[in-house]
């Protein structure tokens, strides 16, 4: 009886397992940089490449997302973006203060950054370069989808597709963030916190720029959690930030990406408002627009699926547009 109790405790626990958890953590070095990353299901599935936003570790995808991917037959591949979680930290680099960096650069003075956006799509096409993937679907969420917009424009060669979510163009005039979500965002760059003031900062940052329709506090705080185990380190949050500032107006740049693009934007965007999805979208010849209702800006499981949605058909659509390979022509 004991051994059966045992048993079905184990297999309820194993349930419980979150997919990160199933796949080994590897590491490869481009540039210089110890980069961190996961390679998740099938080897012969075609590969999306999962990049992050802002002091956000691949962990921010969230079980929904990353199984959802795996379970319509991609390989999942998710890194960690320099100076966030387990990839390496520059250390002796300088990281002053968020609103000092806001104000000089509200006032027109572009912030030199320890190393820019371009620096760490390069650190994404690394990870492929490691892996043997010769092209892969990019898909970038907030800051992650800067990067990927660079990586497909510097880089196309390499790309499928691009899928920019909850991200921003960097043009002037589009509608600023809200002031209390910034505010949030900024928190997160405070150093000197307990374990437990640094889980109620990130619980109240996951509220505050979230989806009001969707947050789960309980989702929040496991999350948060799980990120500290791996590790946090606020100083290169100022760093990724300082690389988006000077990164400035991409329009150009978006205008000559020439592969099948999807844009995902979230309706209730309180960090970049909806508007700044749009404006990309515009910008890239022929991309889809796709505006989901109650989404802020953040991969809660409920908002994932509602990105699932509208991700996996543009996936499938591509490859079924895909020609066939050739056959070998027969000889006598």
């Amino acid at each position: 009886m004991w051994l059966i109790l045992f048993c079905a405790q184990a297999n309820s626990l194993a349930d419980e397992q979150s997919t990160f958890d199933r796949y080994p953590i590897h590491f490869t070095t481009v540039n210089d940089t110890a980069i961190a990353f996961q390679d998740m299901g099938p080897r012969d599935g075609e590969p999306v490449l999962l990049i992050m936003g802002l002091g956000a570790q691949m962990l921010h995808w969230g079980d929904t997302l990353v199984q959802g991917l795996i379970d319509s037959g991609y390989r999942v591949v998710l890194l960690d973006n320099r100076d966030t979680g387990l990839s390496q930290k520059f250390y002796r680099l300088s990281a002053p203060p968020v609103w000092w960096t806001l104000v000089r650069n509200k006032v027109g003075f572009t912030p030199e950054p320890a190393y820019t956006l371009a620096d760490m799509a390069g650190d994404a096409v690394g990870v492929l370069d490691a892996l043997d993937i010769e092209r892969a679907h990019i898909v970038g969420a907030s800051m992650g989808g800067m990067i990927s917009q660079i990586l497909t424009a510097q880089y196309s060669d390499r790309v499928l597709s691009l899928t920019s979510i909850m991200s921003s163009s960097g043009a002037p005039g589009l509608p600023e963030s809200e002031p209390e979500a910034i505010s949030a965002l900024a928190s997160g760059a405070d150093t000197g916190l307990s374990r437990a003031e640094e889980l109620r900062n990130r619980v109240a940052i996951a509220r505050a720029i979230g989806s009001p329709e969707f947050f789960s506090e309980a989702h929040a705080s496991q999350l948060a959690g799980r990120v500290l185990n791996r590790g946090s380190y606020a100083p290169g949050v100022v760093r990724q930030f300082q690389a988006i500032l000077a990164s400035g107006d991409r329009s150009e740049l978006l205008a000559g990406i020439a592969v099948p693009t999807l844009v995902i934007h979230g309706e209730q965007d309180p960090l970049l408002p909806v508007d700044h999805g749009k404006d990309t979208a515009q910008k890239i010849p022929q991309a889809r627009f796709v505006p989901i209702v109650g989404m802020g800006h953040a991969l809660e499981p409920a908002v994932s699926e509602r990105v699932l949605a509208a991700l996996l058909p543009f996936l499938k659509a591509l490859r079924r547009e895909a020609p066939a390979p050739s056959l070998p022509v027969a000889t006598q």
